[in-house]
């Protein structure tokens, strides 16, 4: 099995809020002198979101995508004390321990569909990905794409693998139609689909999958009377499944492209 691992470092300046969708999310600075976009715990998502963060952001990484580094982000119980806004200090508060954390991307803009074409295996892959992982936020309303020295650069994954939010029974393998994928940004110009389930079943074997999941931590794992290795593998029995079904989804994608045509 591959090794994994996350850093984890200290937040030692808030710097500023975004206020963008509801988890709001904060730009702070670490203790390695470095500005990460902070995912909050205590956000109205939940820990479910920090997961799917993680998970999907680590396999896009592993399909060689670019993303910017994750890392764990540790919010001492005394950081937000002499925040004035309450709505801030009360995320702050109950986002004490482990959040998760982005690599800001100074200076990088929000990729623009009409502007800028994406070659189609890169494309293809992207959407590969979340045809996989069920990411229903990668649209041309809300890209959650930057371009970063002429780069193209994933971000905001916490709105993938929904259906973990449904409560017992969600990882049982299944037909899972992914209808959200004719909204895609990308699809137009995912002419390469079958080279990407090919390249994304080669590269996500059983054993990076356990990787990545092992990645999440225990503290994240927080269904009652449910062991955290359990827990874990839900998320590899899901992925595992989606993945030996992925000529469904390949073909679904497929004739949402045509019709777009």
């Amino acid at each position: 099995m591959p090794e994994l691992a996350l850093r984890t470092v200290e937040v030692t300046r808030y710097v500023v809020p975004l206020r963008e969708g509801g988890s709001l999310p904060a730009l702070v600075e670490a203790d390695d002198n470095f500005l990460y976009v902070l995912k909050f715990r205590g956000a109205g998502q939940g820990l479910k979101a920090l997961i799917a963060e993680l998970v999907v952001g680590e396999l896009a990484r592993q399909l060689g995508l670019r993303m910017p580094e994750l890392v764990f982000v540790n919010l001492n119980e005394a950081f937000g004390r002499t925040e004035p806004d309450e709505e801030i200090q009360d995320l702050l508060r109950f986002s004490t321990g482990l959040n998760l954390g982005l690599h800001f991307l100074a200076g990088a803009g929000t990729f623009d569909p009409l502007l800028l074409d994406i070659e189609p295996q890169l494309a293809s892959l992207i959407v590969w990905l979340d045809c996989l992982t069920l990411n229903v936020d990668r649209t041309a309303r809300n890209t959650n794409l930057l371009m970063w020295h002429r780069e193209l650069w994933l971000i905001d994954h916490g709105a993938a693998l929904y259906v973990h939010h449904a409560g017992a029974g969600w990882a049982a393998p299944r037909p899972r139609p992914f209808p959200q994928v004719k909204d895609h940004v990308l699809l137009p110009q995912a002419t390469e689909l079958p080279w990407a389930d090919a390249e994304g079943r080669a590269r996500l074997t059983p054993a990076v999958i356990e990787a990545i999941v092992a990645l999440v931590p225990d503290d994240w794992l927080q269904e009652p009377d449910v062991p955290a290795a359990e827990q874990r593998a839900r998320y590899v029995q899901f992925l595992t499944a989606r993945l030996a079904d992925s000529a469904t989804f390949v073909a679904e994608a497929e004739a949402a492209r045509h019709a777009l045509v």
